[in-house]
């Protein structure tokens, strides 16, 4: 069982390490985080801990540690998704950065890999995402870059918690140390010509047929760019947000449309990316959906064989499946698995010199083309090999791995509780470890941005891992109960 895990490294400041130091095998617990979660702080906006105030608190907080080793004032780079509330909490961050003396580049809606290359190519200080992914849009959230691009280890976000709640003690300059935001007007197309870029320039995507939707995201203007600009047929869908829509039965998580519009158009291929545009999901010519881990293999396979992939390892989490890591063996390579949530993917690849990692879930990570999980370019990776190989993406998946039955099953439960102190659970799943032997895993964990506990059953006869997961379920609400 996995609950999440911590790291050792020393919170400094905003700037990349000189050298990144090893992970141990179990690494020194850091502070403890009481906002931050798995990805960034989440919650319903405009109540706690999505409030204006504790928004202006970050700002300031972050500026401060961004202002570090620095002799000019911190510049820092802020995107957002298309939610409503993200005008509220984008001008309380704002306002935070500029009472502390920093400016702030005001992106707009843009996808948040987006904001991780902006930051980098920008030299900006830190990069701040106001996004809650794939969540309904009443919630909303918040990430942080470091000027590497890359997210904050968790020690550092502990260090962000504690300045939050004593801002008193930072400094409050005024007359002309008081900072200022502006609108980064060309956010958006740097970003486009940064995809496109990863495309290789000898290939087109002329005579394709693509959809792409874009979940009513921060993609809806990018995204339909960047493949029409390389020469795609194509039809775009969820592209007209209006504050309330985003992922409402549209994206990656709702891929339903998607699939029928695909099959209706004759289309290749389709692409679903999620509010925050760091997630795909590819649907093939035949409307069936192609998940993160089919992805994954399809890409590492071919990295594997032209030598590409480093060390022979792709790194993913304990929720991808048994297909995937036979594959790989198969092929000469290897799996990696870390705990569930992107930024520990990436962080398992930058300690290790691995490039290729990802989840099931669709955040993909190409360390040599992006920092952080981004969906566009994951989806240029698939559509590369389509137009390399001549093949439709059915194939291309059924010829990458084979699938071990997995079921998942989400719990909706009144409040959490150690998983260690749910004795009838706790019992439920060693039973079923015994049954599964060798030949199958069990896995329950909380969601880290849901309160929802996730159970994971991979073995041999789907209908036999369907029944153990809904009695798993059974016995997390019993538990509850008492």
């Amino acid at each position: 069982m996995s609950q999440g895990r911590t790291t050792s490294i020393k919170p400094q400041s905003l700037r990349p390490p000189a050298e990144k130091p090893a992970r141990a095998e179990k690494p020194a617990k850091a502070r403890a985080r009481e906002l931050f979660g798995t990805d960034g702080i989440r919650g319903v906006a405009n109540t706690h801990p999505m409030l204006p105030e504790l928004a202006l608190a970050l700002g300031r907080a972050v500026t401060f540690v961004a202002s570090r080793n620095r002799s000019q004032s911190p510049r820092i780079v802020i995107g957002k998704d298309t939610r409503l509330s993200g005008y509220m909490l984008e001008t309380a961050i704002a306002s935070g950065i500029c009472s502390m003396g920093g400016r702030v580049l005001l992106c707009g809606p843009i996808p948040t890999p987006a904001v991780a290359h902006l930051t980098t190519s920008m030299r900006a200080d830190a990069g701040i995402v106001i996004s809650a992914s794939h969540n309904p849009y009443d919630d909303n959230g918040i990430k942080i870059f470091g000027r590497d691009g890359f997210k904050l280890p968790d020690a550092l976000e502990a260090e962000i918690e504690e300045l939050m709640a004593d801002t008193a003690r930072l400094p409050r300059p005024t007359g002309p140390g008081i900072g200022r935001a502006e609108k980064f007007e060309d956010g958006r197309g740097r970003y486009v010509t940064f995809v496109k870029n990863s495309f290789p320039r000898e290939l087109t995507l002329e005579g394709m047929r693509v959809v792409v939707d874009a979940a009513h995201g921060a993609a809806y203007r990018v995204a339909p760019l960047v493949f029409s600009e390389l020469g795609a047929h194509l039809t775009a869908i969820g592209v007209k947000p209006n504050g309330t829509n985003i992922n409402h039965d549209a994206g990656a998580l709702h891929p339903d449309k998607l699939r029928a519009d695909v099959v209706k158009r004759n289309a290749d291929v389709g692409i679903a990316l999620d509010g925050d545009a760091d997630r795909l999901i590819v649907v093939d010519e035949k409307g069936q959906v192609v998940d993160g881990d089919a992805v994954m293999a399809m890409c590492a396979l071919r990295m594997l064989k032209s030598g590409h992939l480093r060390k022979k390892t792709l790194v993913s989490t304990v929720m991808s499946n048994l297909g995937l890591e036979r594959a790989l063996e198969a092929h000469g390579g290897k799996l990696v698995r870390t705990a569930v949530g992107d930024r520990y993917v990436v962080e398992c690849m930058r300690e290790n010199g691995y490039n290729l990692g990802g989840e099931q879930s669709g955040h993909l990570v190409f360390l040599d083309h992006a920092t952080t999980g981004d969906g566009i370019v994951a989806a240029l990776r698939v559509l590369e090999i389509m137009v390399r190989e001549g093949k439709p993406l059915s194939e291309l998946a059924k010829e990458a791995m084979e699938r071990v039955p997995q079921i998942l099953e989400n719990v909706s439960l009144p409040a959490r509780r150690s998983i260690a102190d749910m004795p009838k659970l706790t019992a439920g799943i060693e039973n079923a470890e015994r049954a599964l032997g060798d030949g199958g895993r069990v896995l329950v964990r909380w969601s880290g941005t849901e309160p929802k506990l996730r159970i994971m059953i991979e073995g041999p006869k789907e209908d036999v891992i369907r029944r153990m997961a809904h009695e798993l379920a059974d016995l997390a609400r019993a538990d509850m109960k008492n």
